[in-house]
This record gives structure tokens, C-alpha cells and sequence, in this order.
């Protein structure tokens, strides 16, 4: 069944539509355009709500990726009052967007089976789905928690506050023994606003929350954002701006990929290969810096191309430094695959099957290495990735080692591509100019950044000023995907199940 079947409007990654454009459906066809299209292979990438112009009303938009089709689908419908019905219980890959929806909207999803906060603030609306009173204060994490009965069952709570550098979250397990039975996950505590402040916009502090989102994800929400602007604004970049902005976000994945598989050394205490990742990680976030002067990329995206430009002396030196890691990264990281006590640390540890992943919506490396072959750069591609493909490497185990060896694979992949391009890197301007933002419109931008499928989602008003904007990180798909993992698992392999995945909190909390 096509997009158009499902009586959404079809288009494609980075183009903007008209609102007149997309159906406007009763409740029962939205939920049919949804379930139709999930048990044909097609995925939710976004559901959220909307402020309609009906008081106490709200309109609930579904973009709908067919990466098969390399198209996006998109399609609403009107609720009004106090709840609409769960969608949950036959799409779990939703649950968390309708808890979020709830939590922002008030209203609630009947028959959600885990109807929870998600970042624990006041609804934008004034209405409460969870009743409570004006003055009570809300915190953090403070829930009620599933709990599984038994006289040898015990329960362990970790966080928010956890020993060394690291942001907070809370982790509740019901175990039996050292075995866990169950871990449930409570975030929140790095919430900022961010989607309420980018209403209005685009305007000077925009890119900037943009870039902040999750600060060692800048170059794939930074360039989601321009993305938007531009389609808004009807902008081309130019190959020269394409290109280099696609070496900063793969220099993005190898810092990241490389310093996750130090982390993961370390936390199985092998020591060679932690501390030679940690410093490897150094030596690719300087590559970046000599881009634009940020390790993490901040100042080289902007809409209509990217600021900083690069001469060939630049270009010899990037190519320098990227054949020294990449030699240094291939004697650090195969000491892990050729260490066996490693092996026994990685392997079968934590695994989740391909039909989880699938059904909770997993994205990026943590869906990959559970056999599916998502990849915004091969499904959905943009910018420069339209014209030079990276191949998307899968494996099937879902455990720690797929999770750590997907990495290993996407580092050569990475480092293969970003030779190629700036070993041939067209000549021409680096940015161009911007025009007024279009209004009534919604544009979908989606890039594949090193945790996956980053999604930003863009409404105009009647003055082409954000009338609502969406921002869905890969973290918010995947932290289910880890408390699914941990079940049956020691509890004693949750920091190595944690890092294999290595989620942002504040990509999640915004």
C-alpha cells in the first residue's frame, strides 16, 4: 500500500508542503492510516500535537517514514477535550510520543498501558492529564513505578545522581537475586523547554537551541534545523556547502563511535583499548575544531550552507591527521574482537531481537545491530549523501558485541567517505543567502546522526513564523529499547548494556 492509500500526503525528506495539503481525518481513518502503514514496514518517526484554532482542541499530526520508498508520509486528525484513544496496544512504537503528548496537551491516551510523564513539567495547555493540583510541585522522577511481587524479589534504585561525570537519570530494577526481572527508566531531570522556545521562530537563538539539543549531537540537529529553514525559504546550497557539511557530521560519528568504544573497553575494565579510544576520541573532535574552531561543531552550520570554508593546505592537513586515527583506531579496536575475555563480556549480554526492535521503533546503531537496515543516508538521504552513498552495515545478534561492532564497521565506512570528499571537493561558494520563511507550511527534516534518525518538524503560521516545532532525537526511540534488553540479564551488565546503546538524557528531556 502506498503513502497516498493510507489517505496521507506524500513527499520527501527536507521539502515543504502546504497545510491545505494534508488530509484532516476522523480519528478511525488516522488509526488506520497508522496501523496500515506500520504492518506493511513503514515507521512513526513523529506524532505530536498541534494547538488547533478550536478552544480546548488540538490536532494531532503522524509523519509516517516509507524508507523502502524513500518517502515521507504525512496526515492529522482533530481531538477535542480531554483524551482520544490509545493507539499503544496495537503500535507500541508510539507509546512513548502519546505519553508525551499527554504531558504536554493533557490530553490523555485512553487506554495507554503505562500512562507515565515524560519529562514531569505542567502541561503547555493549562489542562493536567494526570489531575493535579496547581500547587503542588512537580520533580523529577517522582512516579509511581511497576513493581513485581514476590518474597525474594528486591528492588534497586540508581540515580539521578551517579558517581563520576554524567547526567542524571533514574533507573528502577525489580530483581531476583542478581537477575533483573524488570527496569524502568525515569527522565526528565535535563528538561528545557526547548521546542516551546523555538515557537515563533526562526530567530537569532534558534540555531542555538538547535545546536544544544544534545551538545555531541550538534552537527545533526544543527543541520536538521537549517534544513527546515531552507526548504521554508526555498533555499539551494551550494555542493561545495553539502559536501562539508557531511564530512563534519561523519567527523561527528567517529568521534562519538570511537569514544563509545573506549567507554565500553572501560567498562569491562580493558584498559589498552579505553585509553587509547580516549584519546583517539581527542584527536577526531580536533578535527572538527580545525574545521570551525568548536570540537563540537558549534558555529559551522547555519542555514544556507556553513561558515567556515576550507583551503587546500586545511584539506592536506585533515587528510594528515584522518590517516594517523584511522591506523591508531584499527590497532586500539581490534584488540577488543582478538581479546576473549572481552568476548565473554560482550557477546550474548544484553540482546534484543530484530521483532523488538521493530516493534518499539528502534533507530540508528542500536537498530542496526539487531538486523534492521535503517539509515536516514541510504533510506531517506539528503544534502550530499543523494549523491555518495555509505553502505548500511547490520548483524543480527543484537547484543553488546553487534551493538560495539556496528560501531567498528560505521568508523571505516566514515573515515572511507570523508577522504573521498575532500579528496575531490567541488569548488564554488560555502553559503548563500536566505530568503523569508514561507507560511502556512510543514517540512520534515530528518539526518542520520551517530545515536540515528534525528527528526526536526517544522509548522508556519499565517506569518511564516513557527507555529509549532517538533524535535524527535534518536534517544527518544531507543530508551525503551535498553530496559527491554536488561530483562533476564545480571544486574551486574547494565553499565555495559547502557553503553552499548549510549543514549542522551538530554536529547530525550529537551
Amino acid at each position: 500500500m502506498s503513502l497516498e492509500s493510507a489517505q496521507t500526503t506524500a513527499f520527501t525528506n527536507g521539502r515543504s508542503i502546504e497545510l491545505g495539503a494534508i488530509p484532516t481525518l476522523e480519528f478511525d481513518g488516522f488509526e488506520d492510516a497508522i496501523l496500515d502503514a506500520v504492518a506493511l514496514g513503514q515507521r512513526v518517526a513523529a506524532l505530536f500535537a498541534a494547538p488547533s484554532a478550536r478552544p480546548g482542541g488540538a490536532l494531532l499530526y503522524v509523519v509516517l517514514a516509507d524508507d523502502r520508498e524513500n518517502r515521507l508520509g504525512v496526515t492529522r486528525t482533530k481531538i477535542d477535550g480531554d483524551s482520544f484513544p490509545s493507539l499503544t496496544p496495537q503500535c507500541p512504537q508510539v507509546h512513548m510520543f502519546e505519553r508525551e503528548i499527554a504531558e504536554q496537551f493533557g490530553s490523555s491516551p485512553t487506554g495507554h498501558p503505562w500512562l507515565k510523564p515524560v519529562r514531569y513539567h505542567r502541561s503547555w495547555t493549562g489542562r493536567d492529564a494526570w489531575q493535579r493540583p496547581a500547587h503542588e510541585a512537580i520533580l523529577a522522577g517522582v512516579t509511581d513505578f511497576y513493581r513485581v511481587g514476590g518474597d525474594e524479589v528486591h528492588e534497586v534504585a540508581v540515580g539521578p545522581v551517579h558517581a563520576g561525570v554524567i547526567e542524571p537519570g533514574h533507573f528502577r530494577f525489580q530483581c531476583h537475586g542478581e537477575q533483573v526481572f524488570h527496569l524502568e527508566i525515569a527522565l526528565g531531570y535535563q528538561h528545557r523547554g526547548v521546542e516551546q522556545a523555538m515557537a515563533g521562530g526562526p530567530h537569532a537563538r534558534s540555531i542555538h537551541y538547535a545546536e544544544t539539543v544534545a551538545g555531541d549531537t550538534t552537527i545533526a540537529h544543527a543541520t536538521a534545523y537549517c534544513q527546515i529553514v531552507e526548504a521554508l525559504a526555498r533555499c539551494q546550497k551550494t555542493a561545495r556547502a553539502q559536501t562539508l557539511r557531511g564530512v563534519a557530521l561523519e567527523l561527528e560519528r567517529l568521534a562519538n563511535h570511537v569514544g563509545d568504544l573506549g567507554a565500553l573497553a572501560g567498562d569491562v575494565g580493558f584498559l589498552p583499548t579505553a585509553s587509547y579510544c580516549g584519546r583517539i576520541r581527542g584527536d577526531f573532535l580536533n578535527m572538527t575544531a580545525l574545521l570551525c574552531g568548536s570540537r563540537f561543531g558549534r558555529g559551522m552550520v547555519r542555514p544556507g550552507g556553513v561558515v567556515f570554508d576550507v583551503d587546500d593546505a586545511r584539506v592536506a592537513e585533515l587528510l594528515r591527521r584522518l590517516d594517523a586515527a584511522e591506523r591508531d583506531t584499527a590497532v586500539a579496536v581490534n584488540l577488543l574482537w582478538d581479546t576473549p575475555s572481552v568476548m565473554a563480556r560482550f557477546e550474548d549480554i544484553g540482546p534484543l531481537p530484530r521483532q523488538v526492535a521493530m516493534d518499539l521503533g528502534m533507530v540508528g546503531p542500536a537498530a542496526r545491530a539487531s538486523g534492521l537496515a535503517r539509515d536516514v543516508r541510504h533510506d531517506q538521504p539528503s544534502g550530499i549523501f543523494r549523491f555518495a552513498h555509505i553502505p548500511v552495515s547490520t548483524y543480527d545478534a543484537g547484543d553488546v558485541f553487534a551493538r560495539a561492532y556496528i560501531r567498528w564497521l560505521e568508523i571505516q565506512q566514515s573515515t572511507a567517505f570523508i577522504r573521498d570528499q575532500l579528496s575531490a571537493i567541488p569548488a564554488g561558494e560555502v553559503r548563500v543567502p536566505v530568503g523569508p520563511v514561507a507560511p502556512n507550511k510543514l517540512v520534515v527534516a530528518l539526518n542520520e546522526g551517530w545515536r540515528g534518525e534525528v527528526c526536526h518538524v517544522a509548522i508556519t503560521d499565517a506569518e511564516g513564523r513557527f507555529g509549532r516545532y517538533k524535535i524527535v532525537d534518536p534517544s527518544f526511540h531507543n530508551w525503551t529499547g535498553l530496559a527491554y534488553a536488561l530483562r533476564n540479564q545480571q544486574i551486574s551488565d547494565f553499565p555495559v548494556c547502557n553503553k552499548s546503546f549510549n543514549l542522551s538524557y538530554c536529547g530525550h528531556d529537551l
